[in-house]
């Protein structure tokens, strides 16, 4: 009698076979995104790149706000009101200079974390960095400095001092792009639209700003905000005393560039800048940034160094000093308590 022949279920050979795509399918889906994982942790970016990057998108949206104000086509609306009850102004000028610095800084870098003022519907630009880098950076910092890409948060704010913007108020009007690494601000760019100067920074690299020769801790002059100034000059006097001089001014870029060594303009010469009232980083990272690279500080009021991760949002004021003591500046501070101011 012949051997009887073993007989496969057609059922039983389709799940034999499911099961060994599964295994397989589950070998392989580890493997690769294991390997994923590991490209994108090995993904890196060169902060001198990053720093050149950061000051074309600053001269392009600086463009736009300067276009807009000269042909006056500000299309001013109202984005709704600050704590302080003051109407938070919107224009073309914002709208246009975030597309411009936005999108060329997320097209050439498009897995970096950028956090703009503005968002829009728009498609979009369609530019992309040449990579070209201004032989003053080459000559000031000759080699770049790799960071791993998910580490670093770009801010940018595409027109500071809007409300001076739309009272033609233009000496105030900055745009900005910082590059914070790990929430500490390594990277400040600070570019005056209406001058064409642009002040840049760079932690542990170089700056094209020079802090002053002298400032004064005893008798100084404290630059503060003209349009959310909040208790601001009651706290200034409580720390250092009824006649101290307080200079109102617009933009917290404008504000910065008040401390340094400045000449593209006149500017209030002030010894420190103080604010008390609800402010968001794009507004400040970039001011903070170039006096780090400086030597200087910005902190809250309490002393605290401001991370520049996570949230937009600052609500503990700040204390912005160069040559001067910084630490003995806070203690003279009255204390701080953020819902009175």
């Amino acid at each position: 009698m012949a051997p009887m022949g073993i007989r496969l279920s057609p059922l039983g050979v389709a799940v034999f076979c499911l099961l060994g795509v599964g295994v397989i399918y589950h070998l392989y889906a580890g493997v690769l995104s294991s390997r994923f994982a590991a490209l994108r942790q090995k993904r890196t970016v060169d902060l001198r790149e990053l720093l050149a990057l950061s000051i074309e998108a600053a001269v392009q949206g600086g463009r736009e706000v300067k276009r807009i104000r000269v042909e006056d086509t500000l299309e001013e609306r109202s984005k709704g009101k600050t704590k302080e009850g003051a109407s938070e102004k919107l224009t073309l000028g914002d709208l246009n200079s975030h597309r411009k610095m936005y999108y060329l800084i997320k097209n050439t870098y498009p897995y970096l974390q950028v956090n703009s003022e503005e968002h829009d519907n728009s498609d979009g630009e369609a530019t992309v960095w040449t990579r070209n880098i201004p032989s003053e950076i080459l000559n000031k910092i000759p080699e770049g400095k790799l960071v791993p890409a998910e580490s670093v948060t770009v801010w940018i704010d595409p027109l500071d001092a809007t409300q001076e913007y739309t009272e033609n108020l233009r000496k105030y009007v900055t745009t900005m792009v910082c590059v914070a690494v790990d929430g500490d601000p390594v990277l400040g760019v600070i570019h005056k639209p209406f001058t064409g100067f642009t002040a840049w920074g760079m932690v542990g690299g170089a700056a094209n700003v020079n802090r002053r020769d002298s400032y004064s801790a005893n008798n100084p002059k404290v630059i503060v905000s003209r349009s959310h100034a909040g208790k601001v000059q009651s706290f200034v006097q409580q720390a250092f005393g009824n006649n101290t001089e307080i200079l109102p001014a617009g933009g917290a870029g404008y504000k910065v560039l008040a401390l340094l060594d400045v000449s593209d303009e006149e500017y209030e010469k002030a010894d420190m800048y103080i604010h008390v009232t609800y402010i968001k980083k794009w507004d400040i990272c970039a001011g903070n940034a170039i006096l780090k690279a400086l030597g200087g500080h910005m902190t809250t009021l309490k002393g605290e160094d401001i991370d520049y991760s996570g949230s937009e949002k600052n609500t503990g004021g700040l204390l912005a000093s160069i040559d001067i003591d910084h630490k003995a500046l806070v203690n003279r501070l009255p204390p701080w308590d953020e819902s009175k101011y």
